[in-house]
């Protein structure tokens, strides 16, 4: 009887009938398609497919249900995650398409967030790379290397904007500029689906634009929590780079855990329906957050978990992760008359839809060819590719008398756990990653610069307060030309539920840095972090320090090229590092007050009495091997017209001797507006490669559009008046010029 049926739903599926003309061809086929497996279903199996539930291969969350697989046998589950390994998702896909009624193929998802198998630089610090060509390839990898395992759906890229360093989940997203975040979002579309979305080609993978919304401004910077904010801020502010991935064709949007304007975003039918939908044009499916759904209940909108399920299914909602909610209590809404069938009928399109574009309906074991696995994965130009973005994504912070690079056959004493650790390069959402492969650090040194240089001494764990290593870690520094010290976070403090009250390097890491200083032999701090730290101490007590973030499979060996001067740092960052703590939210895009800290008056104007309102290092930040000056800018018009464009020119040399990149960074202010506006805010960029001595001429284009934002009316568009341009190599250091807005 399976048998036939399934005959029966391909054989319907060939003979309908053309559809609108207002669709494009292959779009009318897929919709054609999914009606007639649509017609065969009934209403439990409708509900299964959407259904997503975790295998107990991997868990990312509280719960774990148990029997999925017979659920997949009853089409009562269209989909899994955390499976991987061809196998593996062989077996159940097996189930789903032989054993089931109909046969539906499961999608398969699981979070590649900065790699599969071969794992590149947490996404903060890919972002910090600057280098958007290079993101989408590193997306490009974790595709190729999760499709060749069976995966065809990751949840990624995290399109957060966050001016929040206490929150865990900055190590996720882009950092705190909606530019440069939506220009990350698209570049990391592409890299999943591929440049033209071709999502049958069976080396792509579905991306999932996440966390819809708001979710990087949580109070107190603590994860899960509530955010509140002007609608103003956040269609200006943090709407952008959710847009831009579902521009760049993403085909699913993960709702977010936070509340916005009172309203869970699971069953906040603003956020689903009328603007994503509605305004935004969104055409795939939505799927919950991990038992987001069953949360409502404690966020206090839903008495219990039917009624829960209710305020999601009627916000726009098409599946629910892990929360049962749906499973339990749909079908009977349905039929008491709570639910609208074609509510139902909509939701389940959108995820056949889905499978369609995929191809798993052609073939649902198109993910699943072992001899792919093994050859793709940890393919040698997969961890090249990791290797050139873990490099790029430095950020030198200083560099006092020329202290780095190193120079081969010096004497180094490598002090710290974190030098030794494997784990810690991998960073928080590992994926599939497996440290055993790797080398360390410390590893990378010694065949780099001969173990007969190279002296370690761990001296001090990541955490606590144990000293017992630090006469060690002082002999072997006494005995060395330069002490070489790898500190900051363990990699489980940042992501998800790793939020802190501290920004500080933990336990007595900066303890020993002290006791190292007084030695009176260069040190060069090497950091290992997920978020901006407050690093006030240790710049002081360091005469270099790299920013290397958790940069993944081939960290050691960037770490080793970058300190050796093999390769000439060019990451740039893309949040701002405060003072201290207490400066925290601190961005450059802040807005000016009725009391700027520029007034003469001493006393009664913004500003803190004990510190200054300054960050330690400013948004767009880093330093090189080299240098680099800027000419003045130039203007091809003072005045830019309804349907024009103005033309900024500037010359960039590079003054050092030695080649380097550089990114040249374009900020504009708005001066006066019907409501107040940023000090500053990013509106290109360019990364530019210079050999020594030479410079080149970089042109930025300004646009009308570029100018738009939320007026007083909340219209959006432009207002006529006086605007500043600035160009430089961060936020704080640049020329400037002015033109006007017709």
């Amino acid at each position: 009887m399976k048998k036939s049926i399934v005959i029966m739903l391909m054989s319907a599926i060939i003979i309908l009938p053309a559809c609108s003309s207002k669709k494009s061809t292959e779009e009318s086929k897929i919709d054609q398609k999914v009606d007639s497996v649509l017609s065969l279903m009934t209403l439990e199996e409708k509900v299964g497919q959407m259904v997503l539930y975790t295998s107990d291969w991997d868990v990312t969350g509280p719960t774990l249900k148990s029997g999925y697989m017979d659920d997949i046998r009853k089409g009562h589950c269209g989909n899994i995650f955390n499976a991987h390994t061809t196998a593996y998702t062989r077996k159940l896909q097996k189930i789903a398409v032989e054993e089931s009624r109909l046969g539906i193929p499961l999608l398969f998802g699981y979070d590649v967030i900065h790699g599969h198998k071969t794992i590149f630089p947490i996404s903060l610090g890919e972002s910090a790379s600057w280098d958007l060509q290079a993101i989408e390839k590193g997306a490009r990898v974790a595709a190729i290397e999760a499709a060749a395992s069976g995966i065809n759906w990751t949840f990624a890229p995290m399109c957060d904007i966050s001016v929040e360093p206490r929150w865990g989940r900055v190590s996720e997203g882009a950092g705190e500029d909606p530019f440069l975040g939506a220009k990350v979002a698209a570049a990391r579309v592409r890299g999943f689906q591929g440049k033209d979305n071709n999502l049958s080609d069976s080396l792509t993978i579905l991306a999932c634009v996440k966390h819809f919304a708001a979710y990087g401004a949580p109070q107190a910077g603590r994860d899960y929590n509530t955010v509140d904010m002007s609608k103003r801020v956040f269609l200006d502010t943090y709407l952008p780079p959710y847009k831009a991935a579902i521009d760049a064709g993403a085909m699913s949007v993960m709702t977010s855990f936070n509340e916005l304007d009172g309203v869970p975003s699971t069953g906040n039918k603003y956020l689903l329906t009328d603007l994503l939908r509605g305004e935004m044009g969104f055409k795939g499916l939505v799927v919950t957050d991990y038992t987001s759904i069953n949360e409502m209940v404690n966020h206090g909108v839903a008495a219990n978990e039917a009624e829960a399920g209710l305020l999601a299914v009627k916000a726009g909602v098409d599946m629910d992760m892990q929360g049962e909610v749906y499973f339990k209590y749909l079908k009977q809404q349905v039929e008491d008359g709570l639910v609208d069938e074609k509510l139902i009928d909509a939701a389940v399109r959108r995820v056949l839809r889905v499978k369609f574009m995929l191809g798993l309906f052609d073939d649902p074991y198109r993910y699943c060819n072992e001899e792919r696995e093994k050859r793709l994965i940890y393919a040698p130009e997969h961890l090249e590719a990791a290797l050139d973005v873990a490099k790029k994504s430095m950020v030198l912070l200083k560099n006092e008398n020329q202290v780095l690079p190193l120079k081969k056959g010096e004497k180094i004493a490598v002090i710290g756990e974190l030098a030794a650790s494997t784990r810690d390069l991998l960073g928080s959402w590992k994926a599939a990653g497996d440290w055993d492969f790797m080398k360390s650090t410390l590893d990378e040194l010694k065949a780099y610069n001969g173990e007969a240089n190279v002296t370690y001494a761990e001296g001090v764990k990541k955490m606590g307060e144990d000293r017992s290593g630090f006469p060690a870690a002082l002999a072997a520094a006494r005995r060395a030309d330069k002490i070489v010290m790898v500190i900051g976070e363990d990699c489980e403090w940042s992501g998800e539920a790793a939020s802190r009250t501290s920004i500080q390097i933990p336990g007595v890491q900066t303890e020993l840095l002290e006791k190292l200083k007084a030695l009176n032999k260069p040190i060069v701090v090497v950091l290992m972090n997920g978020r901006p730290l407050d690093l006030t101490r240790e710049n002081l007590l360091a005469d270099a320090m790299l920013e290397t973030w958790y940069p993944g499979t081939m960290g050691g060996k960037a770490i080793t090229q970058v300190l050796f001067g093999e390769y000439n740092p060019s990451g740039k960052l893309t949040m701002t590092f405060p003072r201290t703590l207490g400066q925290v939210p601190i961005y450059y895009y802040a807005k000016n007050t009725g009391r700027p800290i520029y007034l003469p008056n001493e006393k009664y104007k913004s500003k803190y009495i004990d510190c200054p309102n300054d960050p330690l290092f400013p948004f767009g930040f880093g330093l090189s091997y080299s240098t680099f000056s800027y000419s003045d800018i130039k203007l091809s018009t003072n005045e830019l017209t309804e349907n024009g464009e103005l033309k900024a020119i500037v010359n960039v040399t590079n003054t050092g001797g030695i080649d380097g990149e550089e990114v040249v960074q374009c900020y504009v202010r708005d001066l006066v507006g019907s409501v107040t506006r940023p000090v500053k805010e990013l509106k290109g960029f360019e990364k530019i490669a210079l050999k020594a001595g030479e410079s080149k001429t970089v042109t930025f284009t300004i646009k009308p559009d570029m100018l738009a934002f939320h007026r007083l009316d909340m219209t959006y568009g432009t207002e006529p008046g006086d605007y500043k341009l600035f160009v430089g190599g961060n936020s704080r250091d640049v020329k400037e010029t002015e033109f006007k807005l017709q």
